[in-house]
């Protein structure tokens, strides 16, 4: 089953089921939202599939008609934006450390590994579960909260200072903190994890403000993932023009860790586990178009399918302008 967000004609947010041929939406009646549905779930102490199933009705729009009006929205947020953490981990997927280590070279010679050499071969060595056991941590960072998330078919619009974001097409899982502090997966979406690959490549310490960019989720959001072994396509058009284009291979299957060695990691900390929060958690990207010389300009449309997701999720690319700010001032 999946779910997605959007506004109706009238500029009311409803929950939608998307047909099995992916033109019309099933519109809920009940819940406005995918939070207060869940939510709903979690005190009846039912699964959401359940939960749906309650406020199904016979109301439906045109599936294209939201994308082509852009009434889409991420399919999963919280009603206060603060209350919704963004972050990643990098390195987890077996094409990911190539584009990576060519950004973090070191200048010594010989067979010395780069820092990002060293962790990809601690995860693909010790990444996964083993006899119960969760595997290593990964790399983590942070990448704001709700207010970074930019709605599918909208311009993710990075900040003016940026000097060269590229998208990075990846699985993101979506969670809620439950009352007693427990996460709850919601499910996954089709993600761009934008970063600011120039920033990164100045210096690996730099890793953290390369991530402070905007993002973008959905449109569709799954309970449950297809398959292991997914695969998907990358694109950038640029005037209608396709300029670039990649293949994605992501799960488990082609993946150094495993998702609950990536959860564990990410949930082992008591302040990720505030009650009733969002957690939207990217899980890596196995290929980059800045690897292959393709530097985004305005108006480029990035567009990521994954097999099983449904729609694509698509994006304009936008800069920001700059804001001008004074010294900052004690009270």
């Amino acid at each position: 089953m999946s779910f997605l967000q959007f506004l109706d004609s009238n500029g009311v947010r409803r929950i939608g089921i998307p047909s099995s041929n992916g033109l019309d939406i099933q519109v809920l009646e009940g819940p406005h939202t995918l939070y207060e549905l869940a939510i709903n779930a979690l005190n009846r102490e039912e699964s959401l599939e359940i939960g749906a199933d309650r406020f199904r009705g016979s109301k439906t729009e045109q599936y294209q008609a939201t994308v082509d009006e852009k009434r889409v929205l991420a399919p999963f947020d919280h009603p206060d934006p603060a209350h919704c953490l963004v972050s990643g981990t990098g390195l987890t997927h077996l094409g990911s450390a190539t584009s990576r280590d060519s950004m973090h070279q070191k200048l010594a010679s010989g067979d010395d590994l780069t820092d990002s050499m060293k962790l990809f071969k601690a995860g693909l060595d010790s990444g996964k579960k083993r006899n119960g056991q969760e595997g290593i941590q990964p790399e983590w960072f942070f990448k704001g909260n709700g207010d970074c998330i930019t709605f599918p078919e909208q311009a993710i619009t990075v900040p003016w200072f940026d000097l060269c974001a590229g998208e990075e097409a990846e699985l993101a899982g979506i969670y809620l903190i439950d009352a007693e502090g427990n996460p709850r997966r919601i499910g996954f979406a089709i993600g761009n994890e934008l970063s600011d690959h120039e920033t990164e490549k100045t210096n690996y310490l730099y890793l953290a403000h390369s991530k402070l960019r905007p993002c973008s989720f959905g449109p569709e959001l799954l309970l449950k993932l297809p398959s292991q072994d997914i695969s998907g396509k990358v694109r950038i058009l640029r005037n209608g023009i396709e300029v670039w284009n990649g293949d994605i291979s992501t799960g488990e299957v082609n993946m150094t860790y495993d998702l609950a060695t990536l959860e564990f990691h990410h949930f082992k900390y008591e302040s990720f586990c505030h009650p009733f929060d969002v957690h939207v958690h990217f899980f890596g990207a196995s290929i980059l178009s800045y690897s292959s010389e393709i530097r985004p300009v305005e108006g480029d449309i990035f567009e990521i399918g994954l097999e099983g997701f449904g729609r694509p999720l698509r994006n304009e690319f936008r800069k920001g302008v700059p804001k001008l700010c004074g010294p900052v001032n004690a009270i």
